[in-house]
């Protein structure tokens, strides 16, 4: 599926990491996946007027304040690997029971943060999710307040379940199907760097794109279980595909729309697509 102009707007101001990026450049990026210019000059203005962007000079666009956590987050994806640690068997748990259920935006915050997380529903309004990522209890729930979860939730650590419950809580994530996934991904990532040097540039910047962001939003939504709920090994080696991949498809982004899109040469997915719907 094609990038909307919002989300290729975002993703490109995002990898610029906090740098401006000329309209021009958008436009030019823009066009390599038949967006109009007028459509993506509409969207500057209504990414501006809900502060998601904000003009940064003449002609130029930097990522905005309200748009900045969720890019910290999504941009997170590089040090997954890192975030893990040895599993004890407990687990973090979050109830959004007394939390308001009115507001759509709010409902859609919540949501988002809740699987970037990687929390599954356990019982009714009760989310749980191994506690093996650094931080524990108190790293899940800084990392959801900054997604957007309301403070007012209790996020506490759990365990002691019954065998019954614990069971349940363990089939809450397909493990096989993650582990395939892992597996499948880095295939197609590596038969694609084996090919992508023969492609025509416009083709392989979009491809580069497309492909990339796909893997990307896998790793940021991946709830990096720990054995032996999944294959370990096979997600490192996935994830470090995605990396291979990413500073390859800089590269040829780079070349394809020369030095001065800089830093905003993007192989994958940051705002735009990674956290679809949380920024509507």
């Amino acid at each position: 599926m094609n990038p909307t102009a919002k989300s290729l707007v975002l993703d490109l101001l995002s990898a610029a990491d906090g740098a401006e990026v000329e309209v021009r450049r958008l436009v030019a990026a823009c066009a390599l996946f038949d967006i109009s210019e007028n459509s993506v000059r509409v969207t500057l203005v209504r990414l501006a007027s809900r502060q998601l962007i904000e003009a940064a000079g003449r002609g130029a666009y930097r990522l905005g304040e309200g748009a900045r956590d969720l890019a910290r987050e999504v941009a997170g994806w590089r040090t997954a690997e890192r975030r893990v640690r040895a599993w004890d068997g407990r687990y973090v748990a979050v109830h959004t029971g007394a939390l308001g259920r009115g507001d759509r935006s709010e409902l859609a915050r919540r949501s988002r943060a809740l699987a970037m997380v990687g929390l599954c529903e356990l019982e009714r309004n009760l989310f749980v999710r191994p506690d093996n990522l650094e931080g524990g209890v108190h790293g899940v729930r800084r990392r959801l307040e900054a997604l957007g979860l309301d403070p007012l939730a209790p996020v506490f650590g759990a365990g002691d379940f019954s065998t019954g419950l614990e069971a349940r809580a363990r089939s809450l994530w397909d493990g096989k199907a993650l582990s395939a996934s892992y597996r499948k991904g880095r295939e197609r990532l590596e038969a694609w760097l084996v090919r992508g040097e023969d492609l025509e540039p416009d083709a392989a910047a979009r491809e580069a794109f497309l492909l990339g962001g796909a893997a990307i939003r896998q790793v940021v939504y991946d709830p990096l279980l720990p054995e032996p709920l999944v294959d370990v090994e096979a997600r490192r080696a996935f994830v470090d595909a995605v990396h291979r991949f990413d500073r390859a498809g800089r590269r040829i982004w780079q070349r394809y729309f020369g030095v001065g899109l800089g830093s905003a040469a993007p192989s994958t997915v940051r705002v735009g697509t990674a956290a679809q719907g949380a920024l509507q």
